[in-house]
């Protein structure tokens, strides 16, 4: 997303894409806690490593897995707090209900857990218990979806909704610089959701550096293999030609691939978003019209967990001179081609 931007939706699909390739717990395997330390000084404040130090207990809410993104999130956090012997994950059943995330929240406040690390079904609605949990002395990781009140987490994780877009424009326009007259087309998200918005919003700046192209048409879908392909049937019979797709989720994107063969139509190229492993096994197959997807990486989530752990340690970040871990941390999205695509086909989803 361009911002930290609050997502009240409630349903499914409210939930979905709220949210490197590589955990930034690479980079960042460690915060400090809520309190500063009087003494130590930043050179002398130990970083948080691999190596087992007290022991964590982490309280995971995450959503309910009914997207492949979203599974891929909750994979991710079980995943990288197996890998830590000083860490016990605390994981509620993923609810996209607010009221019952909210008490599932509550839960694990009254567990006393260390920290919360918090994917909010949504934001608004969660900030309160949020607020509670930051008063009971646990620091909440928030995860994607924000709060309200930055009072109620102590960082903030997630993707960059307007750098998918931005990115997959200037990809996209690199690809056609040279043709005159390139039509371009986008198959787009729920067009009442933020991230939609910002994603459009992104290409649609990004298109703006290449005067010889011109998006002639924009469907939305609904994240969905089924609405995928109904949505590109309907931009396939209405454009007979196009040089260009941009489709703003992989998982619609396997229906909008089905519409392409199904209408025997191969004389653009596509671009896809989020990172799903059925698009990367296709660029790297390089048999089909897609040919990059534009990431929003779910290994966020043990990121996540990277944090809290070191949240839950007081230790600091690994690389910074900081003594204090940022109050966000926005994810890259990168452009996965046939190029790059060993470095980053480990992190696709189902």
């Amino acid at each position: 997303m361009k911002g930290q931007t609050v997502m009240p939706e409630t349903s499914r699909r409210g939930l979905l894409f709220g949210t490197a390739a590589v955990s930034a717990g690479a980079l960042l395997t460690a915060c400090t806690s809520n309190e500063p330390k009087k003494t130590e000084s930043a050179a002398n404040s130990a970083p948080a490593d691999d190596k087992p130090g007290k022991a964590v207990t982490i309280g995971f809410a995450g959503p309910q897995a009914d997207h492949g993104w979203l599974n891929a999130i909750n994979v991710n956090a079980k995943s990288r707090a197996e890998t830590y012997s000083d860490v016990t994950l605390e994981i509620t059943e993923g609810s996209n209900d607010t009221a019952a995330q909210i008490g599932q929240v509550k839960t694990l406040i009254n567990k006393k857990v260390d920290v919360l690390v918090i994917l909010p079904a949504d934001g608004k609605a969660l900030t309160q218990v949020g607020l509670e949990a930051m008063k009971a002395g646990i620091p909440v990781v928030n995860l994607d979806r924000i709060f309200a009140s930055p009072q109620a987490y102590r960082c903030w994780v997630g993707g960059d909704n307007y750098g998918m877009g931005l990115n997959a424009g200037h990809y996209i326009g690199e690809q056609l610089k040279d043709k005159p007259n390139a039509k371009v087309v986008e198959l787009a998200g729920i067009d009442n959701l933020e991230l939609t918005k910002q994603r459009s919003q992104g290409f649609a700046d990004a298109l703006k550096n290449y005067s010889n192209i011109k998006l002639v048409a924009r469907q939305a879908a609904d994240f969905t293999v089924e609405s995928g392909q109904a949505k590109m049937a309907q931009l396939l019979q209405a454009q007979k030609q196009f040089d260009a797709l941009w489709n703003h989720d992989d998982d619609q994107g396997v229906g909008a691939l089905r519409a392409i063969k199904q209408a025997g139509r191969d004389e653009f190229i596509m671009v896809g978003g989020a990172g799903a492993k059925s698009a990367m096994d296709a660029i790297k197959a390089d048999n089909s019209v897609i040919k990059a997807t534009v990431l929003y990486p779910p290994t966020m989530a043990a990121s996540a967990i990277d944090l809290a752990r070191a949240l839950g340690q007081s230790k600091g970040v690994s690389g910074l001179s900081e003594m204090e871990i940022p109050t966000s941390l926005t994810l890259y999205s990168a452009v996965v081609t046939k190029d790059n695509i060993d470095q980053y086909l480990p992190t696709g989803f189902n």
